[in-house]
Parts: structure tokens; sequence; C-alpha cells
């Protein structure tokens, strides 16, 4: 990713990083350094398009009908949606008892308010049963050149002994079942492999992408960090049961993300891994509640148009950043440094956090011990050194230049506003922008 994550070239910009700077350092942030930079704004024909990749319906443990749940982001301002349940497609005629969905009568009485011309609903032996729509129906219904777009996905739902391995694939054109291994890391190569072989055999674009690593605490960053054909990963999961933020034994999603990115650029010398944010939406009738519920993360991707195609083609490229609610309105990247502009909401302030990790950093790790000193199933502890606050600046604008000696630096935009349905209590909204490669992890 040197030389620019953000792909899309519409000349150089000069921010100015305003207000108060606290910096860990000396002269990483200047108002009198330009950033000759890679421009992600919305500009000619690219757009900003906002995104939910992972999505759970009746089709598997959600609480919802497709249509119904297509009709709530297209409400709620959002451009596309991927569909993921669990090991199965919507690609079939399939009846299901409306007593014993997740959703009940309730839901299949929204149903019938929201479509009233279009349930297909039967007797059989006194069981009353509606047919669930394929996705492609459903698609034909709700897609819009430009405005909305519906995407088929998969949540690949595998496990390693008790540990819970999931993995989502975007734009699937056939089911995959789960692979297995004999460990973590191994069941999450031989899905990524499948997802792969798929997308080679087809031709069809696709991307694969690890979920919620710290569900179960199942996935840890030396399992993550030597995956090959997968470059994606979820920073930021809607879901109240995933440990986002880790504990004191176990990682943070983004720590384990700094981890990663270290480890993967400095020393095994493989490509850049991208964090993403999500809902997992399961819960759709009593919003907001602490259950999982649809609009608590989102990608927002830069593309030349509305398809699966353009869309992944951004994401690939890093043409995007992770949100649970700041909206970010230009990101520059070059190999000179990082420039973030902020869509600033009155009333509300923001700090820019550039983070990243320095050549000559501790590569030593160490073990996490339960009471009796035995070995956790946990990341390891690292040193310090991993995933710095290199600098922060409070305000809408903010740049860094490389030092020369970064292995690579991402950035964290924090709001004071909280988010109004959290994944966890009390958190603030918040932006991720992809990692910029710094010079010493090229």
């Amino acid at each position: 990713m040197a030389k620019g994550v953000l792909m899309a070239r519409h000349g150089m910009l000069l921010l100015v990083a305003a207000a108060i700077l606290i910096c860990a350092g000396i002269g990483l942030v200047s108002p009198n350094v330009p950033v000759r930079a890679d421009s992600l704004a919305a500009t000619g024909d690219l757009r900003w398009y906002r995104g939910n990749m992972h999505t759970h319906s009746h089709w598997s443990d959600g609480d919802d009908y497709l249509e119904s749940i297509a009709a709530w982001y297209q409400k709620e301002g959002y451009q596309f949606l991927v569909f993921t349940d669990h090991n199965v497609l919507a690609d079939r005629d399939h009846w299901v008892e409306i007593k014993k969905t997740k959703g009940k009568e309730a839901a299949f009485e929204k149903l019938k308010q929201q479509f009233p011309d279009w349930v297909d609903e039967r007797m059989v032996d006194g069981r009353h049963e509606v047919r669930l729509r394929r996705y492609t129906e459903v698609a034909e219904r709700f897609n819009k050149p430009g405005e909305y777009l519906l995407i088929q996905g998969e949540e690949i739902s595998d496990k390693f002994q008790k540990y819970p391995i999931h993995m989502n694939v975007s734009n699937i054109k056939e089911v995959l079942t789960p692979r297995g291994g004999d460990s973590v890391a191994e069941v999450l190569q031989n899905n990524v492999d499948a997802a792969v072989a798929q997308r080679e055999r087809t031709g069809q674009p696709m991307i694969i992408h690890l979920n919620h690593p710290n569900f179960g605490y199942a996935v840890r960053a030396e399992d993550l960090m030597r995956i090959i054909g997968e470059r994606f990963f979820e920073v930021y999961n809607g879901h109240p049961g995933v440990n986002n933020s880790g504990d004191p034994q176990h990682a943070g999603a983004e720590a384990i993300w700094d981890i990663v990115l270290t480890k993967r650029l400095a020393e095994l010398k493989l490509p850049v891994m991208f964090g993403i944010a999500v809902d997992d939406g399961h819960e759709y009738h009593n919003i907001p509640s602490r259950a999982s519920e649809p609009g608590r993360g989102w990608v927002m991707v830069l593309a030349k148009e509305l398809s699966a195609t353009a869309l992944i083609e951004s994401l690939e490229a890093g043409r995007f950043y992770a949100s649970s609610g700041v909206k970010l309105s230009r990101v520059d990247s070059s190999d000179e440094g990082l420039a973030v502009e902020v869509e600033a909401v009155p009333g509300e302030e923001y700090t820019i956090e550039f983070i990243g990790t320095r050549k000559g950093y501790n590569t030593q790790s160490e073990p996490v011990l339960d009471a009796k000193g035995e070995e956790i199933h946990t990341t390891r502890r690292y040193s310090a050194d991993i995933g710095v606050v290199l600098a922060t600046v409070k305000g809408p604008k903010a740049q860094y230049k490389m030092q020369g000696d970064e292995v690579y630096v991402r950035a964290r935009v924090t709001s004071t506003a909280k988010h109004p349905n959290p994944s966890e209590v009390d958190e603030f909204q918040r932006a991720w922008v992809q990692p910029v490669v710094g010079p010493a992890g090229r």
C-alpha cells in the first residue's frame, strides 16, 4: 500500500493541523509542511457509498425477513447491504412455519403491513407457513442503479475445538461449506483458500473477511497475521457479545490490528490488513436495545459506481474507511504522510490520533497466564512499542508527516458524541482510517 492506499488521484492537498497538538515526538505534525497526497474525496465520478457487510435474517438466526431488513437500511440512508446468513444462501424455495421463526408472528404481521401484496403464505396440516424470499427476488425489487444495492454474501461459520471461527464472503456466487482444520490458523487459511478458489474459478469478484476475532476469544493475532489471501477483518462489530475492547487478559480488536500490521509488514513481508466496521445485526424489532441490532457500524467506500465489482475494487485498494458514527470528508495519503479531514457536526469536537509502529520496536512477546500459571488461548503480550500513538490533534483536520522510521501509520477519529445505540456501553462515535505503509514497512 506504499504510494497511497487511497488511490483516487485528485492533486495535492495542504491540510493544517488545527487546534491543540499533543505529540509523542518532534516535528510529526506541522502546519507548514505540505502533504503531496493521493486523495480520497467525493470528486468527479467518485462517490462515497455507505454499506453494511454483516447481516442476518430468517434464513439463519436473524428475527426478520430479507425484504424488511433491506427496507430498514434503505430508509436509514445506506447505499449497499450484504446479506450474510450462516452457511446458507437465499437461493431456493424455502417455507418456514411462522411461529417457529425467530421473529414469530410479530415479524410476520409487520411483513404483511410493509408488503401487503408480496407475501406467500399457506396452511399445511394446520401449520401457518410463509415462503422466505430469495435473494434474487429481493434484489430485483430493491436495487436501484446508483442509489441502492443488495449483495449476496455468506457467513462461513466454522470452528476449531470450542473456538468459533466465522468469516464473511461478499458477492459470493455459490455456498461455501466450512472447511475445518487442525488449528485456528488452518481453519482460517482453508476457508480463505476456498473463497479465493471460487473467485478464480467463476471469475466473479468477491472478498472474504474475518469476523469478530474476539467472539469466544477464538482468533489470536498470531493466527491472523500469517493468513495468505485475507486482507480484511472487523475492527468494530456491532454485536454486544463479541468483546471488541477485550479485557485484561485478551487484547482488543484494535490492539490485534496493530500487532498484525507490525508483524506482517516488518517481519513476514505480507500485505496490509484492512479494518472494517459492521453491524452483525440479528434483532430488528426493538431498536434501540442491548440486542444485536442494525445501524452500529459501517464502511464508507469511495467508488466510481454503485456495483459489487466497483465496491470490491475500492475495498481491495483501501479506498474506504470504517465508522461507527464519524463522517470524513477527505483522507489523503502518500509516502510522505497521512491527512484526515472530518465532516464536522455542529456541537461535536474531534480527536484525531495517528497510530503506528516504529522501526527498532521490541519484537519480543510473552504468553498470557492464568492464576495457575498455565497459558491462556489468547493473543500474546507484546511491547508497548507496537501500536503507539504517534501524534494527537484536537480538531476536525490533521496531518501526519512521516519521519522515516514508521512501519505503518493509521488514523483514528473520536467524536465527543456518544454512540446512540452502541455495541459496548458508553462508546463514543469513531472513524478508523486505513493504514499507510511507512518507510520501514516497505
